[in-house]
């Protein structure tokens, strides 16, 4: 069911839900959180639709806000406010209102939005596109215990990290980080097969794609070894080379679906890496809404600090080794320019 408003408010817009509700009875609110798509016209369908996958498993009001930039000075300086509310089919699990702002009532998105949250709910501001540079200080974000952005959608995702490191604030994360969830699952797995110390790590993947730069980050924030950023043609991360005192670990993904892992000693191994879709990523953030500390301690360790692995990869290049798990790469030097562990902060935590 959908109910379309013109130049509302924010009461008749709850007004409207509680008529929806009755009018496809079910006036119970069974919802466990709210959900704030920031987003433009272009991305709102894509983001929405992803949002509205991901209640399935977690119900939810989801507010998608517009702003609409008006084209004549006239229509900028008027304020007004129009919603599309869907509630039963049309809305996934849970309810979903549009909001488009125009003209002034866009500065003050927090006003329309703060009446519309679930009493007593938690709430996550997901930015698809076009985040703010610090989400904890947006208007919008203020409102959130979650913020989640996507650096892959930036101009410059791997500038875009720094800046996320330097605003952070306990409550943000990013689908690129949710992104190499599974790669870190394998990556651990595969080190507690072997008793054996870590010496160096080379991850490879597409160029400007943040998700390798953050799981290098991780494994040499964990590992305190040198690690090495490559390039590859893709799509997304192909492999992460780990040297150890007992012979090489690889883990490569050539077709973006199905990974080989390869232990020295061990036969080969083929392992699920399918890349997921936007609506399984959101559905993972929000199982969680408690601080990342991980993602934190990660992305604080510095793309900077990261070997330089600009071009093709070295071991392509002079081991003849493969990104799908084909020609076992032998033991490199150092590359240059390396983290050494004698550079790295100590940690506490365990490896």
């Amino acid at each position: 069911m959908k109910i379309d408003l013109t130049d509302t408010t924010s009461s008749k817009i709850n007004k409207a839900l509680v008529q929806g509700r009755r009018a496809i009875g079910t006036p119970a609110v069974g919802m466990v959180l709210t959900l704030v798509l920031v987003t433009d016209e272009e991305n709102q369908y894509d983001a929405l639709k992803a949002a509205n996958e991901a209640s399935r498993e977690h119900p939810s009001r989801k507010l998608v806000v517009v702003k609409r930039h008006s084209r004549s000075p006239r229509d900028r300086a008027k304020a007004r406010l129009d919603a599309e509310v869907r509630v039963g089919a049309d809305a996934g699990t849970g309810e979903t209102v549009v909001l488009r702002l125009y003209g002034e009532v866009m500065d003050h998105a927090q006003s329309v939005v703060l009446p519309l949250l679930l009493p007593d709910a938690p709430v996550v501001v997901w930015w698809p596109v076009n985040a703010p540079v610090n989400p904890a200080k947006d208007a919008l974000g203020k409102l959130a215990q979650r913020r989640v952005t996507d650096t892959y959608a930036a101009e410059d995702p791997v500038a875009e990290l720094t800046a996320r490191a330097e605003a952070y604030t306990p409550g943000d994360t990013d689908l690129s980080w949710t992104r190499i969830t599974p790669w870190r699952s394998m990556v651990a797995a595969a080190l507690d097969q072997v008793a054996c110390d870590v010496t160096s790590v080379e991850v490879e993947g597409e160029e400007h794609n943040p998700s390798c730069e953050l799981l290098a980050m991780w494994l040499a924030d964990r590992l305190h070894v040198p690690v090495k950023r490559s390039v590859s043609k893709g799509p997304g991360l192909t492999a992460v080379w780990m040297e150890t005192s007992c012979g090489p670990i690889q883990l490569g993904r050539a077709d973006g679906s199905l990974a080989t892992l390869s232990i020295q000693g061990q036969p080969d191994r083929a392992v699920a890496l399918k890349r997921r879709e936007t609506s399984e990523l959101i559905a993972e953030e929000l199982r969680r809404l408690d601080p990342d500390d991980t993602y934190a301690s990660a992305l604080r360790f510095g793309v900077d600090r990261l070997g330089d692995g600009s071009g093709s990869s070295s071991r392509a290049a002079g081991d003849g080794g493969t990104a799908d798990g084909g020609a076992t790469p032998a033991k490199s030097a150092k590359p240059a320019g390396a983290v050494t562990p004698a550079a790295m902060p100590k940690k506490a935590e365990s490896k």
